[in-house]
């Protein structure tokens, strides 16, 4: 079982996707409930959406094939919460986002359990993101971290009402250059879709672990609502039609992002 796939470009971007996995080890399904199995918290198609911005920019892919019930990886690795005072789920979840139990009675993993996980699953997701950021660092002068996320659009244990459809994360402006920020409010609002820059969703782990402005590393993370690419029920269907759309408006994003991170590259 491999837990991470690196698809390797040749560009300054990097395109995370910390969610899209569904595998899990024989060791922990066995500990899940039925629920816990069906992985309903997955960041579904999120590969699929974005495979031709991928093509099309030379981004290299950093993948997770291992589902977030497994170990998250956009959570801090010593367990501290992202989001205090909000709801939200832990390093190695035991609930889904709608607070259901997803372990069978007594079978949540202990510090043990855990730190065997850290070791085994998250590492090498990180490994390989370091990796493929530096690469592309050295290459260009500078790297573009671009995290692929989605949620269903109404999740009530998390946020009250209907997410925007373009939810932009940059640790409040801590994550990238000021410039890059920008470019990616402007083709998000010149979409006419529905957005919010550091909103309920303002990077996870990864966003806020890697953004360094000052070494030439910025990072973003777009959260997108399901409900502008798929159904959000079983058995999450990719609704092309829609998709379509919303990839239009990514391409744009994103190609708005590179152009702002070349311009500041330029400049002596």
């Amino acid at each position: 079982m491999t837990p991470v796939t690196v698809i390797p470009g040749d560009g300054p971007l990097v395109l995370g996707q910390p969610h899209v996995g569904t595998m899990i080890p024989p060791e922990v399904s066995v500990e899940l409930n039925d629920l816990g199995r069906s992985v309903p918290d997955t960041d579904w198609w999120i590969d699929r959406l974005y495979e031709g911005i991928a093509a099309r920019t030379g981004a290299t892919v950093v993948r997770q094939n291992l589902s977030r019930f497994v170990i998250d990886v956009n959570r801090d690795p010593s367990g501290i919460s992202l989001y205090p005072g909000q709801n939200t789920t832990t390093l190695c979840p035991t609930t889904t986002f709608d607070a259901e139990p997803i372990y069978r009675e007594g079978r949540a993993p202990d510090p043990a359990e855990i730190d065997r996980r850290r070791g085994l699953y998250f590492a090498p997701f990180h490994a390989a993101m370091a990796a493929a950021i530096e690469t592309a660092r050295i290459r260009h002068g500078y790297c573009v971290l671009y995290d692929c996320h989605s949620i269903r659009s109404q999740v009530p244990n998390l946020f009250p009402g209907t997410l925007p459809v373009f939810n932009i994360g940059t640790n409040g402006g801590a994550s990238c250059a000021p410039a890059i920020r920008e470019a990616a409010v402007r083709a998000a609002e010149a979409s006419g879709m529905s957005f919010v820059a550091d909103g309920r969703f303002k990077g996870g782990w990864i966003t806020r672990h890697y953004g360094a402005p000052e070494r030439n590393v910025h990072a973003v993370q777009m959260e997108l609502a399901q409900s502008a690419y798929m159904a959000e029920a079983p058995p999450w269907t990719y609704d092309e039609t829609v998709a379509a759309k919303t990839e239009a408006v990514l391409d744009r994003i994103v190609a708005a992002i590179l152009a702002a991170a070349a311009t500041l590259e330029a400049r002596p």
